[in-house]
């Protein structure tokens, strides 16, 4: 048997570039759509909130996109560090980062090229137009792909300063806890590593890049925090599904086995 017919037929390979995939591909898209910001009480149909944190007033949940998708990333790590491993995560986390900042390079030299004469209808304007049709589509696209450096190394600085925190503190809770009590590990280092994440990125971006007043920097930290709070508790549930679906594709034997060599 050859090569690739080993690894078609290696459960554990075959999962691997899966989860994989799905991890890097949630990473590079919630990169992408963090430049919308919405309103979370307005999605969900009711009004905005009034909050006063650290002496900021009328704060509300107003989020980047991207929150929607980091909680995934952070159970797809948990899932991952179950199965393969510290050393797993932190290879996945750190090829992530090096594609978003390829992927952020490439957007630039886009973002550059001269456009032809259809794309670009009247340099430097939004049509008024009550149908929001886009006159200068050139204007648009830098708009929305041309995030702020401070913004993307904030990110990814957060990120794998989350990464690392979760997997060791996975590894911490089930070394006491043993094979047990899976939302304690999984939801417990989700959110101690969201806690950082939800402060690094702002602070990187907004109070040592752009000069902001730690006080807006820890309140809109703040909401943030709560927001994945919020969602890393609904989602615990999954990480059940997840590993009933994994326990059955890999068969009790060879997950048991997978499980008891990551944990080492």
């Amino acid at each position: 048997m050859n090569t690739l017919q080993t690894l078609n037929n290696n459960k554990s390979f075959k999962l691997f570039l899966l989860l994989a995939g799905f991890f890097i591909t949630n990473t590079l898209v919630a990169e992408f759509v963090g430049v919308k910001i919405f309103s979370a009480e307005k999605t969900l149909g009711f009004d905005p909130f009034s909050i006063s944190i650290f002496g900021v007033d009328n704060l509300g949940f107003n989020l980047t996109a991207g929150v929607v998708l980091w909680p995934v990333v952070f159970i797809m790590t948990d899932v991952i560090n179950e199965y393969y491993g510290m050393k797993s995560v932190r290879i996945l986390s750190y090829l992530a980062v090096c594609l978003v900042f390829y992927a952020f390079v490439m957007v630039y030299l886009a973002m550059d090229l001269s456009p032809n004469d259809w794309w670009q209808f009247e340099s430097g304007k939004l049509s008024a137009d009550p149908s929001n049709h886009i006159v200068d589509m050139d204007l648009a696209f830098n708009g929305v792909m041309g995030q702020g450096l401070g913004i993307i190394i904030g990110s990814m600085v957060a990120f794998l300063v989350g990464q690392i925190l979760d997997v060791a503190i996975f590894h911490k809770i089930k070394k006491i806890t043993g094979e047990g009590k899976v939302w304690l590990r999984a939801t417990g280092s989700t959110l101690v590593s969201q806690f950082i994440d939800s402060y690094v990125v702002l602070i990187v971006a907004f109070y040592i890049w752009s000069d902001w007043e730690l006080s807006m920097v820890l309140a809109i930290g703040t909401i943030n925090l709560l927001y994945k709070f919020l969602v890393a508790i609904v989602l615990t549930p999954l990480i059940y599904v997840a590993h009933i679906i994994i326990d059955k594709y890999l068969g009790a034997d060879l997950a048991k086995e997978m499980k008891a060599e990551a944990a080492n």
